[in-house]
């Protein structure tokens, strides 16, 4: 019995992202420059930053192209995420007017709705794209041996990433229960966030340090995941143990989270629209 509602689950998965890629590029031309402004519009922002790195010799000791290894890591998870956790990622408009209420009414798992109704496929390929790009610039530059070892690593890491990301979605989808307005705290828990993960924690004030590894743990995406490939020097002030444990972060904010989810279920209040 368990069998056969994994795989329902399974193909009806498949069936709403079907039905998301097609409703995403029933134009395709407009949905390949919307994919390519997304990817230039972050790509921008990355030369602006290589620019100004290139003035410098280092920052605390990473160069240039280490500095761009880091970035590829979090544009990645990120491509990667929006594929599944969209409907997170926009729930308090879903919760707004009056969306939530459609999925309460069908014999699926709610949490399951959410996230195969949507997914944001130009983010997906402009960030995926991006990182992918940055990946390929700069991890034939730093050295790196690749083995089975470290490239099965290396995808442990991306869906550790992934989960990481997609628990504080799932948090901040949680909140919108409890609050007509949850985008700003997720301004600043998710996004205000995110902008310091592209550079090594160790350059930032200690405060700033503990929320990216305890609060807000970005630090478990890409600057861990990347000292286990580059070890710089600046790492011997954490234990290392961080290196390795970014799959076991995800998989417990994440359960976490969900755990949250469900709790935060019963304040479910409609908008009755």
């Amino acid at each position: 019995m368990d069998n056969n509602s994994n795989d329902n689950s399974f193909y009806m998965f498949l069936y709403y992202a079907k039905n998301t890629i097609k409703s995403w590029f029933q134009y395709k031309v407009d949905a390949c420059m919307r994919s390519l402004a997304v990817f230039l519009r972050e790509a921008a922002g990355i030369v602006v930053i290589y620019l100004t790195l290139m003035t410098f010799d280092n920052i605390n000791g990473w160069k240039p192209n280490e500095l761009l290894f880091l970035f590829s890591l979090l544009f990645l998870t990120y491509g990667v995420l929006i594929i599944f956790f969209t409907g997170l990622r926009d729930f308090e408009n879903m919760i707004n007017n009056g969306g939530f209420d459609r999925f309460i009414l069908r014999p699926r798992g709610l949490l399951f709705q959410v996230i195969a109704s949507n997914a944001d496929w130009f983010a997906a390929i402009g960030h995926g794209g991006l990182g992918i790009t940055l990946f390929i610039i700069s991890a034939g530059e730093i050295g790196i041996s690749w083995n089975l070892k470290t490239i099965l690593y290396y995808i442990a890491v991306v869906i550790g990433g992934v989960l990481i990301q997609g628990a504080i979605f799932l948090v901040m989808a949680s909140l919108s229960f409890y609050f007509i307005k949850s985008r700003n705290i997720s301004e600043v828990f998710y996004w205000n966030v995110r902008k310091f993960a592209g550079y090594p924690i160790s350059i930032f004030p200690k405060i700033i340090q503990y929320i990216m590894m305890y609060i807000v743990p970005f630090a478990f995406v890409n600057y861990f995941p990347a000292q286990y490939f580059l070890r710089k020097s600046d790492m011997n002030q954490y234990p290392l143990l961080f290196m390795y444990i970014t799959p076991v972060v995800g998989i417990v904010l994440y359960l976490s989270a969900y755990v949250f989810w469900r709790k935060s279920l019963f304040h479910y209040k409609s908008t009755g629209n």
